[in-house]
């Protein structure tokens, strides 16, 4: 079951904990989302969201979320008080808490970077869709590590 890229991109801004200081601006939910639609292609072999990642000059984007969030600009995403974790499965929800731990703690610039040296987003055109074969291919490599 897929799920909408948006909710998943909330699910992470959840996680932050402003009042600790850890923020979550647009840039980052971007490469974020990446790194969970890659790792859940790679490990359940169907996509975690619909929507398309597209590469951008700032990396991989879902232009629906971004268009959403591009409000706060490079400020923090305030936290939604109507989330809930209840929408996803156990298998889908420990995903997001993996991909949160690994590279949440990362800035934004260096999740920018960070997406700059991987194939999925070098080998696609600027502005052209990041392919799901792309992304399963070397996803799987990274999960064997």
């Amino acid at each position: 079951m897929a799920y909408n890229a948006l909710d998943i991109a909330k699910a992470f801004v959840a996680f932050s904990e402003p009042e600790k200081g850890d923020l979550i601006s647009n840039l980052k939910v971007q490469k974020l989302l990446y790194y969970a639609q890659g790792f859940h292609l790679a490990e359940f072999k169907e996509p975690f969201f619909n929507e398309d990642l597209i590469a951008w000059q700032y990396g991989p984007v879902v232009t629906d979320v971004y268009h959403n969030f591009k409000e706060y600009g490079s400020n923090p995403i305030p936290i939604f008080p109507d989330f809930t974790f209840d929408i996803f499965n156990a298998p889908q929800l420990e995903l997001l808490k993996e991909v949160n731990q690994v590279f949440g703690q990362f800035s934004a610039i260096k999740l920018m970077n960070m997406t700059h040296n991987e194939p999925p987003y070098n080998n696609t055109p600027l502005n052209a869709i990041i392919p799901h074969s792309e992304l399963m291919s070397y996803f799987t490599t990274q999960l064997e590590k």
